[in-house]
């Protein structure tokens, strides 16, 4: 089963998740971009969605699917995303498509986390992966020193800005033993607006598309 078979089928699983008159928040990547394929399918007894970036709102517009606001809304019953890394404990690496910060916003505000993934995702150690981490465009210099102190190597993402009008720092040379401490301790530097572990708050349900079909960790 080729990669994007994998993506196809764990987008059509999370819509199990899915409870009728939800508002549903919806990520951003090509895995989620299924999943708003597969939304799409069932717009007729969803409320509306909630979007974590300008590509995803481009495209559920598209599929006819209402937008809502997130300030109107309250929580959310349910969040599905992918993700750039997953461990068997649900820790995540996410914002390779520079989104992090409105997708961390949607986790939090949402009752249930759905991570749809494809099995080339699942790892035993975070890292792999260079971590993304926005920051405030000033602080950029400031905040790879203090990145580099903590053994990474900070690469600015040259050319890209976020949605939020932010610079994104790919993090190399990381092992991210503890997901939640590292998580914790890059929040408190000043000038990162948000960083790319979603541990502290994890996934609730992750998804992952295998040859045999999807397997489920909960």
């Amino acid at each position: 089963m080729d990669q994007d078979t994998k993506k196809r089928s764990v987008a059509m699983a999370a819509l199990a998740y899915v409870p009728d008159g939800a508002v549903v928040g919806v990520g951003t990547g090509s895995t989620a971009g299924y999943f708003i394929d597969a939304l799409a399918t069932i717009k007729s007894r969803i409320e509306g969605a909630v979007s974590s970036s300008d590509d995803s709102t481009q495209k559920l517009e598209a599929q006819g699917i209402q937008l809502l606001d997130l300030n109107s809304t309250g929580d959310l019953e349910i969040y599905v995303d992918g993700a750039d890394e997953a461990n068997k404990h649900r820790h995540l690496i996410k914002g390779g498509g520079g989104a992090l910060t409105r997708e961390k916003i949607i986790a939090a505000a949402s009752r249930r986390f759905v991570c749809i993934i494809d099995d080339s995702k699942l790892v035993g150690l975070l890292g792999s992966f260079p971590l993304p981490i926005e920051v405030i465009p000033m602080a950029q210099a400031f905040v790879a020193r203090q990145l580099v102190k903590a053994g990474g190597r900070p690469v600015w993402r040259q050319g890209f800005v976020t949605d939020n009008g932010n610079h994104i720092l790919d993090v190399h040379n990381l092992q991210i033993m503890n997901p939640v401490e590292m998580e914790n301790r890059f929040t408190r530097i000043p000038g990162i607006v948000t960083v790319g572990i979603f541990a502290d708050r994890p996934a609730d349900v992750l998804l992952v598309g295998e040859d045999g079909g999807v397997r489920t960790i909960s």
